[in-house]
Order: C-alpha cells, then structure tokens, then sequence
C-alpha cells in the first residue's frame, strides 16, 4: 500500500528545494556587481578602493557588490573602456578623460568611439603635492628648498611636477637631486642622505606621516602667486594633519574623479553616488583622506555627468557645472 505521508514528504522537500533555488535566483538577480579599477595592490588609492567598496557594501545592504581590480595606472583604466561592457568603473585624472574624447597624448594612436561614452561619478581624494624637509619649523616658503639635497623620483606625475616647479620658481640650478626612487624617501631623510624629498599623494600621506613619527619635519607652502603660477588646482593641508605641522599648508593638487560608461544603467550610477555621499563622513571617520572631498571638486570634473549620478545630485541640491550636464 502506498505511503501517504512519504508522498507528502516528497512533496514537501520538492517545494522547500524550489523556493531555496527560487530565493537564490532571486538574490543572484537583485545582486549588482561593479567591476572597480584604481591602482595597483599596496598604493593608497587601491586602500581607497577596499574602503570604497565596504562603504558600497554596507550602505547598499549588499545590493551592490564592488569587485577590485589591480591596476598599472590611470592610462590603462581609460584604455580599457574599449573593451569592457557592464558596470565598470574606473579612477583617472579629468585632463585623461579629455585626452580620450580628443583622441590626443597617449591616445592618439589608439581613438575608439567608445571614449565618448565615458560618464563621471565623483570626486575622490587628489593627488596631493608634498614637498617634505628635515627641520622643526612646520611651515616653510619654497625659497627654502634653495641649496637643499632633494628626492623627487622618476617617471611619475610628483617627479614631473616637482622638476617643473624648481624650473618655474627659478630653483633648478641651485636644488640638487638624488638619483633615487621614492619609495627610499622617507628612510633617505632620516638617514640624513638628503635634505628632503617630494611625494604626490592624497593626504594624509603614509610615508609623510611615516616620517613625521620618527623625526621632526617641515612642509613647504606656497603663495597664492605661485599656485596661480603653477597652473594647478588649490590643495590646503590643514594644520594637524601631520605631526609638528600646525598651521595650514597650501599646496597644488591633480584631481582624481571615479567615471563609468553608458553602460551602466540609471539606477546604479544613481545609488552608487547616493551611497558614496552619504557614507563619506562615516569613511572620513576611518580614513582621514576622505574628509577631503566636497561637491565644490564637481568643478574638476571633465566630460559629462551619469545621468543617474545627475539625478542624485539634483535631489541633494548639489550645485553641478552647466559643462557637466
């Protein structure tokens, strides 16, 4: 004779099955993965990145997920718009974005219709020059750097800058350089192999705030003349950012901005600015680095705006560039 209750066992574990593979599906679907490419493993900007996409995480109750991927640097993320479909987002420096559209510098070689089909996000922090000395005095003027053994590194935008400055203010004759990488910095000055050393990061720098720690350091601050001079946006370190560094350090900055493309949809580039300006102050709480960022850095931003990231910015009431619309 046949088992009712086995049957109705059967019944009951096919249904439990089916609403386990159904609910599963249906997390699967309402699950949005971004594909997030900033910098190379152990920089700041790709700790920028890690913090970034638990900050999406949590405010987005895991609707969306930030994948990170390694980069070799802010041309290869713009390259790589080429090729890639779906949500990708990537970092770079406005001046790329515009160098993409105009098929010009380290595109000319290589123009693709798809450039104009790059959208801007958000700011995040920039790429801070930092011009760092031995000595207690905490805020110095640019002449000081006159007779001084100085590291700037090579091949990157801090060294190009810092020669470009010396030559500006009249210093490179009497500024001598280390042939030497920057990474070797921080243990050069304390070592007392050179009298100081420039780094372009977001601030706090780690290896300013490494060297700050262990010895007495002083930064450079510029003049509003030579800030306009320079060509480069306005950066103020404030006072207390750096150990023994007490007053405020003005400085010259290149902004850094997260974009997408078309093709990520309304909905998301909407909830991703959302989450990334309402979870900013709980990231600066974590990360001082963050607290740098304001709406006024949307005046940085190249291109065109997401129309979803638009859309968030008009509901907050956030002032964005005619340009950017």
């Amino acid at each position: 004779m046949r088992n009712p209750f086995r049957s109705l066992h059967r019944t009951l574990f096919v249904s439990a099955t089916t609403l386990v593979l159904t609910s599963a599906a249906f997390s699967a679907h309402a699950e949005t993965r971004v594909t997030y490419k900033s910098a190379s493993a152990g920089t700041a900007y790709y700790q920028m990145g890690v913090e970034l996409s638990e900050a999406i995480r949590q405010g987005t109750d895991d609707a969306i997920i930030l994948t990170l991927e390694e980069s070799q640097g802010s041309v290869q993320n713009v390259m790589e718009v080429m090729a890639r479909q779906g949500n990708y987002v990537f970092t770079t420096p406005p001046a790329l974005v515009d160098q993409a559209m105009g098929g010009e510098g380290a595109f000319a070689e290589r123009q693709n219709p798809r450039f104009q089909e790059i959208r801007g996000l958000f700011p995040i922090p920039s790429i801070t020059m930092h011009f760092v000395l031995a000595g207690d005095e905490g805020v110095a003027d640019i002449s000081t750097l006159e007779g001084k053994h100085l590291l700037i590194g090579r091949g990157t935008f801090g060294a190009r800058e810092a020669a470009r400055y010396l030559e500006l203010f009249g210093l490179e004759e009497s500024v001598k350089i280390a042939d030497a990488a920057i990474g070797s910095g921080p243990d050069a000055l304390k070592n007392g192999q050179i009298d100081g050393f420039v780094t372009a990061s977001s601030f706090p720098s780690p290896n300013v705030i490494e060297t700050a720690a262990s010895m007495p350091v002083t930064l450079v601050s510029l003049t509003d003349q030579q800030i306009e001079q320079t060509g480069a946006p306005r950066q103020t370190i404030p006072g207390g950012t750096y150990p023994g560094v007490d007053k405020d350090v003005e400085t010259t900055s290149l902004p850094v901005i997260a974009y997408t493309t078309t093709y990520m949809d309304d909905d998301t580039a909407y909830t991703l600015t959302k989450t990334f300006w309402e979870r900013r102050d709980a990231m600066a709480e974590e990360a001082a680095w963050w607290s740098s960022i304001s709406p006024d850095m949307l005046e940085n931003m190249t291109g065109t705006l997401h129309p979803g990231a638009l859309r968030y910015y008009e509901e907050a009431g956030i002032e964005v560039p005619d340009a950017l619309r």
